[in-house]
């Protein structure tokens, strides 16, 4: 049972903590160029080392270490990408006029050297594995590029839902080559295709795998397979996907928290706070004066159920008494109370009527 409970809760674990902590790394934290290459020449560095350790190693652990190796291997490059320092020659924005084969074009050369990279490290985790049994590395590093590739081209050709709000300022002008709208045809292909691979995979779980060493190994590779496949939708459906590393983004501010307010001129500020009467009288007027530019300032709202609570109190009670006596008076037209009634003034807040 573990071994088909324990590599599903790790993957997932691992693909959601090593995103985290990439965009944690390069946004929030990982302000020194330096610090991100020793980060990344150390991710690295254990990766190539680890596969070569696990490579002729078929126990449980060399495929959960081989695993990991690939996932730090992949975040390396994500960090070289996502920093600015493996994009392409042309790390600027899409023309607005680009369409068809030009946008294309503009687009590869935005991101050429990191596919690049990504081809030359898979070339050396396959001479790395070659020929060895344990190939889990190799199955991972190939997941991971072929769900990327999928996603680039989907990006590119339109999805309803870009997730672009999770890309540092240094790609941020890789954005401007996504396209939010319809899906394209190549969405529901590459979404089928996606999922025959993952049915494939699960299968050879259950009718091919004999050892513990393929059971962890294809469980994990399937997982990752599968995480893959949600973060397809992920661009289909408005899922909250910036949750899930709201940790590792920076943080900003939210529109509930922002207020507009208008700030009166320097001259007539300190005017008002420094000079006297007759000061004030020569300082210019509105009309004369210029406008003010309007400051962004961050005002904390208070919360509509803190603000007067006793009155608010006060005037539902109010209200509903009045609302019972009406309909009372209503119901018995003859009673007593209604000669006695007297116009009474309804219940106020801060002194608007309820």
């Amino acid at each position: 049972m573990v071994s088909y409970l324990g590599p599903p809760i790790f993957a997932a674990f691992v693909w959601w903590f090593s995103t985290g902590a990439v965009l944690l790394l390069v946004g929030s934290v990982g302000r020194s160029e330096l610090l991100r290459a020793v980060c990344a020449g150390g991710m690295l560095t254990i990766a190539l080392c680890g596969l070569s350790v696990t490579a002729h190693d078929v126990s449980v652990g060399a495929a959960y270490m081989a695993f990991s190796c690939i996932i730090f291997l992949w975040g390396a490059q994500e960090i070289a990408f996502l920093s600015g320092w493996l994009t392409g020659p042309r790390a600027e924005p899409c023309p607005p006029g680009a369409k068809g084969f030009a946008r294309f074009s503009y687009a590869l050369q935005a991101i050429i050297y990191h596919e690049i990279c990504l081809l030359a490290c898979g070339g050396v985790v396959l001479v790395v594995t070659l020929g060895a049994e344990n190939q889990v590395g190799l199955w991972t590093y190939v997941a991971l590029w072929v769900l990327r590739q999928s996603a680039k081209i989907n990006l590119f050709l339109g999805v309803p839902v870009t997730n672009d709000e999770l890309m540092p300022d240094a790609v941020q002008f890789l954005k401007t080559y996504f396209a939010r709208k319809p899906v394209s045809a190549f969405f529901p292909i590459s979404v089928t295709m996606a999922t025959a691979v993952l049915v494939v995979m699960i299968q050879r779980i259950v009718e091919v795998a004999d050892t513990p060493f393929e059971v962890v190994g294809l469980t994990l590779v399937s997982t990752l397979f599968a995480l893959g496949v949600v973060e397809h939708w992920f661009m289909l459906l408005p899922l909250p996907a910036i949750t899930l590393w709201s940790w590792g983004i920076r943080p900003g501010f939210s529109p509930e928290n922002i207020v507009m307010e208008q700030k009166p001129s320097a001259p007539i500020a300190a005017a008002s706070a420094q000079g006297s009467p007759a000061q004030l009288s020569e300082a210019p007027t509105a009309a004369e004066a210029r406008p003010a530019a309007p400051q962004l300032v961050v005002v904390p709202t208070a919360r509509a159920e803190e603000a007067q609570p006793k009155a608010r109190q006060l005037c539902a009670r109010q209200r509903l008494e009045d609302q019972f006596r009406q309909t009372f008076l209503e119901q018995h037209p003859r009673s007593g109370l209604a000669t006695a009634r007297v116009a009474e003034p309804a219940a106020t807040l801060n002194g608007r009527t309820s």
